[in-house]
C-alpha cells in the first residue's frame, strides 16, 4: 500500500464495526464472540479488505503458524491423498504446511527434520521409515503408522481390525481357501498387524490359508511365482486374497486377468487403503478404507491443541469394509 492508502489496521476493523479491538482479535482467531459482534467484525474485515500480518503476528505469539509434514511421496496415490486431507485441515485452522517428500530414504527424512527446526515449525506430522529419527523436544511430533516410543504419539488405522474384517468378508461371500500377500517395510509398524488380524480370523473360522511375504526392494515377479505355483489346470489353490495394499490389489488382479483367471468369478480380491481413480471417484478394488480424513485432523488436532506428554501413544481409529468389484458382494 502506498502511503496515501495505508493498509487498514485491526483498530480501523473495529472502528468499522463499532466494536472493541478485544472482540476484532476473537474474531480473527476463532474465538467465541457473540453472534452479532462476529458478524459485524467480518462485514467489517471485508468491507476494508483487511489482511492478518501473519509475520507479526507469529513474533507476538512465538508461533509461526506452520506444521512440517513428512511423507514418503505424491506419486502413491494414498500418500496424496494424506497429504491433502492434513493440508486442509491445516487451513481450516490458519495454519500453513511445510510439505517435504522423504522417498524412504532415512538420512533424508533426518535432514528434514532438520530443516523443519530451523524453520521454527510449531510441530511435525511424519510418516516415517527411519527407526532412528531423531527430533528435538522442543518441537511437538506426531507419527503416522510408526511407533517411536510413548512420548511420541502415533495415530494409525485400526490395522488389526481391517486384516480380521477382510478374512472374514471372503469367507462371507462365499471363499473357503485364502491367501494372504504383503511387500512392505521390514521396520515395525502398524501396518504389520494387518496381517496378524488375518491370520487370527482365518483361525478362528477354521480356514485354510497361505502366506506370501515379502520386504521393499524385491521384484513383483516374486508374486507372479507364487500365483503359477499355485495355479494347477488353470485353477488356484485359493479363491480369495487379500493383499496389504490396494497397491498390490491392483498388481495382483492384472496378472491374474492375464493368466486367464476370472476376478471375482474364480477369485476375490481385496485390498486395503481406500485408494480411488483420480482421488475421488471408483475404488481401484475392494477394499478395507481408512479414514483419512480423521487420521489428519486427529494429527493436527493434537500438533496444535494437546499437550502431546499427556496423549495416548497410539490412537487407532476404525477402518471399514468397501467393495470395488474385486468381490461377489
Amino acid at each position: 500500500m502506498s502511503e496515501n492508502n495505508p493498509a487498514p489496521t485491526m483498530k480501523d476493523v473495529a472502528r468499522e464495526a463499532g466494536v472493541a479491538l478485544g472482540t476484532v482479535s476473537k474474531v480473527i482467531n476463532g474465538l467465541p464472540v457473540g453472534e452479532s459482534y462476529r458478524i459485524r467484525v467480518e462485514e467489517a474485515v471485508a468491507k476494508l479488505n483487511y489482511r492478518v500480518n501473519s509475520y507479526a503476528k507469529g513474533l507476538k505469539t512465538n508461533k509461526t503458524y506452520t506444521v512440517a509434514v513428512m511423507v514418503p511421496n505424491l506419486i502413491s496415490p494414498f500418500f496424496a491423498k494424506l497429504a491433502d486431507c492434513i493440508n486442509r485441515s491445516l487451513a481450516r485452522r490458519k495454519h500453513r504446511m511445510l510439505f517435504y517428500a522423504t522417498d524412504y530414504d532415512h538420512n533424508q527424512e533426518q535432514e528434514y527434520v532438520i530443516l523443519a527446526e530451523q524453520q521454527k515449525v510449531d510441530g511435525i506430522i511424519c510418516l516415517s521409515y527411519n527407526p532412528d529419527l531423531k527430533v528435538s523436544e522442543n518441537i511437538p511430533l506426531v507419527s503416522i503408522d510408526r511407533y517411536f516410543g510413548g512420548q511420541i504419539p502415533c495415530v494409525s488405522s485400526d490395522n488389526y481390525g481391517g486384516g480380521r474384517i477382510a478374512a472374514e468378508k471372503l469367507v462371507e461371500n462365499g471363499c473357503r481357501s485364502l491367501a494372504f500377500m504383503r511387500i512392505g517395510s521390514s521396520v515395525t509398524n502398524e501396518p504389520n498387524k494387518r496381517k496378524d488380524g488375518f491370520i487370527n480370523a482365518c483361525e478362528a473360522m477354521g480356514v485354510p490359508y497361505t502366506l506370501k511375504i515379502v520386504d521393499d526392494g524385491t521384484p513383483y515377479s516374486a508374486f507372479e511365482d507364487f500365483l503359477r505355483e499355485h495355479t494347477h489346470k488353470g485353477k488356484l489353490d485359493f479363491d480369495g486374497i487379500f493383499c496389504v495394499t490396494d497397491s498390490l490389489a491392483y498388481q495382483i488382479l492384472r496378472t491374474l486377468r492375464q493368466m486367464g483367471i476370472r476376478v471375482p468369478e474364480d477369485v476375490q480380491i481385496i485390498g486395503f487403503d481406500g485408494t480411488r481413480h483420480f482421488g475421488d471417484q471408483d475404488f481401484f478394488c475392494s477394499t478395507i478404507v481408512q479414514p483419512l480424513e480423521e487420521i489428519a485432523e486427529t494429527c493436527v488436532s493434537m500438533i496444535l491443541e494437546k499437550p502431546l506428554g499427556k496423549a495416548p501413544s497410539l490412537i487407532c481409529l476404525p477402518v471399514q469394509y468397501a467393495c470395488g468389484g474385486t468381490t461377489k458382494s
